[in-house]
């Protein structure tokens, strides 16, 4: 391996098994300032981009051992390497550029090389990598606002709640009935903002690709019920009811995440109870066509035909209350999406909504 750094920060490594054409190559791309690495070896040639980064390679196609098509699939294939735009040098035809392009190359060039048309074509692919780069870097700079921003406001909202709980068991002065209703609407009012937050980095964490699941055996009986159980003093203080249908086969199980699914459940249900005013909620579970079944169904206000379309995408507008859930409707529609299920709607305005979640089947006990 040999290394000639010049001023400029771009590193192109160059990938030959015939050294003269390695020093023609570094001989027509010097001339633009580039740190130039030769390697003559295709088969060390991987753990040189491991080590080194380069911001653009220069393959060979014919060369022993490994040719230039496979060091490509290599690279592309590689889990943890960032994109490097991949340059195939070649003296053949056509269909050697097809097979190059579907191994994943970016670009290709003929031999004889031409020197304008080959730092041209560097320079094509530097900005497209360049580009690249600042695209990753500006996502992950707006990863890291987000947590911060979520983590810097839930502190303050947490301890909010809590002293507004002490206010409303008196323990600073005596909380007449005025009063206590509307503290009790602050801390709904902060509960659903520390949702929202919540919603917001984990819809972010989808987006960035980072999310990480925790698979196991999930029993939806039990999990629906525990949910039940959590949400049933916000049904009582509305003075509704929240009734449950499990399937008469127990346990009914799926495979997923019961963390993410407790979320979804959580979720659709407590908006049910947050947008019913009058009258009951229903949560359905049941077996149908190989697939488990929960429907969650309320006496709310409705919701057009217009925005159910659109009920489920990310930072939708909508004139229905029920349109100012945030983010929520979004990330259980991509936990669901996740476990290989769907959700959707059905409903009609001044009559209700029925929420209906699918999911595969993992397991029902005989």
């Amino acid at each position: 391996m040999i290394s000639n750094v010049a001023n400029k920060q771009d590193k192109i490594l160059v990938v030959d098994d015939v050294y003269d054409n390695l020093l023609v190559v570094e001989a027509i791309l010097e001339e633009e300032g580039y740190e130039i690495i030769l390697e003559e070896d295709s088969t060390k040639a991987l753990t040189l981009v491991e080590e080194s980064l380069p911001d653009l390679l220069l393959l060979d196609v014919m060369m022993p051992e490994v040719d230039g098509y496979e060091l490509t699939r290599q690279i592309r294939n590689h889990s943890t390497l960032p994109f490097i735009p991949i340059l195939l040098v070649t003296a053949h035809d056509e269909s050697n550029v097809v097979e190059g392009l579907d191994a994943g190359a970016d670009d290709f060039i003929r031999k004889p090389v031409n020197p304008d048309e080959l730092q041209a074509r560097v320079r094509s692919l530097l900005r497209l990598k360049h580009s690249i780069d600042e695209r990753d870097r500006m996502a992950k700079l707006r990863e890291d606002f987000v947590s911060r921003f979520a983590h810097d406001l839930k502190i303050p909202l947490a301890a909010s709640n809590r002293i507004l709980q002490l206010m409303l068991k008196g323990q600073f002065f005596p909380v007449t009935p005025d009063l206590y209703s509307i503290v009790n609407d602050m801390i709904g009012s902060n509960r659903d903002l520390l949702a929202m937050v919540q919603n917001m980095l984990e819809v972010y964490k989808f987006e960035a690709g980072c999310k990480n699941f925790n698979f196991i055996s999930c029993d939806l009986n039990d999990l629906i019920g525990s949910v039940v159980r959590e949400l049933t003093p916000l049904v009582e203080e509305k003075g509704i009811s929240l009734k449950l249908g499990l399937a008469e086969e127990k346990p009914v199980k799926v495979w997923g995440d019961r963390i993410e699914l407790k979320r979804v459940l959580t979720n659709i249900i407590g908006n049910g109870i947050k947008f019913t005013d009058a009258g009951s909620i229903l949560v359905h579970l049941k077996l149908a066509d190989g697939d488990v079944l929960i429907e969650i169904e309320d006496t709310g206000p409705g919701i057009s035909q217009e925005e159910q379309a659109r009920l489920f995408e990310r930072f939708r507008q909508g004139k229905n209350k029920r349109s100012n859930s945030g983010l929520g409707l979004y990330l259980s529609r991509c936990i669901i999406e996740s476990h290989q299920g769907s959700i959707g709607v059905s409903s009609e305005l001044g009559k209700g909504s029925l929420f209906t979640i699918r999911l595969p089947v993992h397991g029902v006990a005989s």
